[in-house]
């Protein structure tokens, strides 16, 4: 039997020396931040000096916060793929079983309706018949018509039933009411970047709203 490996990871950052470090000059220059005021250009090069010092903490922090889930991750990955190849026969049990379920309702549900339509046009034929002779010439036999497929079935280990789930799909898009049509951020957003205001886009409003960028050295 193979030998179940044990992984040691670090999940307390909260009690990392560096990290704390980071904490302490990180809650300066927010209470800084909080108090700081630019009155003239002259303001925003200590200002900028904050900034880099921020950007290198998020950067530091960053790579501290991956350096603490990378290992969960790869183990978290192997344990994934493992379990699903573990559950693939469970998961194909649990899906044939329901489809035959599922196919024994549908048939169940055709011959049903066959069954009616057969009854209604005999009756409709009995009906066609009297107005026209005014008696019947032989009575009218219906077929047995069986019944619905159970809502569900109930034994000692559980209960099984059908349950309704709606989907839907887009047969004319020309004809969907505007309330149901979704905006793409993923197209937009890039035509935004690329167009910039050398171009419009009916019914969107495309406009700069600058950030702030800053590099390190």
């Amino acid at each position: 039997m193979e030998e179940q490996v044990t992984a040691l990871v670090k999940v307390n950052p909260e009690t990392d020396i560096q990290v704390l470090s980071w904490l302490a000059e990180s809650n300066r220059l927010r209470d800084y931040a909080e108090d700081r005021v630019i009155v003239t250009a002259d303001d925003l090069k200590p200002t900028t000096n904050d900034l880099s010092e921020i950007a290198l903490i998020k950067k530091s922090m960053e790579g501290k916060r991956k350096e603490y889930v990378q290992p969960l991750d790869a183990y978290k990955k192997s344990i994934n793929d493992t379990f699903k190849m573990l559950m693939e026969p469970i998961e194909t049990a649990d899906k044939v079983t329901r489809q035959k379920v599922l196919a024994f309702n549908a048939e169940q549900e055709r011959i049903r309706r066959e069954q009616e339509e057969i009854n209604r046009m005999r009756v409709e034929a009995a009906k066609k018949e009297m107005e026209l002779k005014g008696e019947l010439t032989e009575s009218v036999n219906l077929v047995e018509v069986i019944p619905e497929a159970p809502k569900r079935t109930a034994t000692d280990m559980g209960i099984s039933g059908m349950r309704d789930n709606w989907k839907w799909e887009v047969i004319n898009f020309a004809l969907v009411d505007d309330m149901y049509k979704m905006i793409n951020p993923a197209v937009l957003t890039p035509a935004a970047k690329s167009y910039k205001d050398t171009r419009t886009i009916p019914g969107i409003r495309i406009y700069n709203e600058p950030i702030i960028a800053v590099n390190t050295r």
